[in-house]
């Protein structure tokens, strides 16, 4: 049976690299196609007066479909947080989250991701803890290997 798709998720992972290069890294959205796998374009609509991505168009590719969204992001709280809101999507009607970056004990960073998901169409229970996983496996996991990659280049 469907079930509609709103989700929260909340994951974390320590990164072996400063609170400061996974701030960095992540809000660098124009390079997320070199190292978020489903990413396959992306535009920034609009800047802030600092010159941050403040509106940004996504265009992801995801078991065999691509679907597109807007996201309004917010810096509010860096460079220890980065948080973003929907404002437009096709399949999605939220897609609101954020990284925040709390120095561990290691030297590393502890870095909590979060992520309020809304679908405008239902899916299979299976389809949608597959899609929650590959979200979190880009969100965290090739995001560790891109940020701790960066500290050697």
């Amino acid at each position: 049976m469907a079930e509609q798709a709103t989700e929260h998720m909340v994951m974390h992972m320590v990164v072996s690299a400063p609170p400061e290069q996974c701030f960095a890294v992540i809000s660098d959205v124009e390079r997320y196609p070199e190292w978020a796998a489903d990413i396959k374009q992306v535009t920034v609509d609009s800047r802030d007066v600092e010159g941050r991505p403040l509106e940004v168009s996504w265009r992801v590719g995801a078991f065999g479909r691509s679907t597109s969204y807007t996201l309004a992001y917010d810096y509010s709280g860096s460079p220890r947080q980065l948080a973003w809101n929907q404002t437009a999507g096709d399949l999605t009607s939220k897609l609101d989250g954020s990284y925040r970056f709390d120095p561990a004990p290691d030297g590393g960073t502890e870095v909590t991701y979060t992520l309020d998901i809304g679908l405008r169409v239902p899916l299979p229970g299976f389809i949608k803890r597959r899609a929650q996983s590959r979200i979190m496996h880009t969100a965290l996991q090739e995001l560790k290997v891109r940020v701790e990659s960066s500290l050697h280049t």
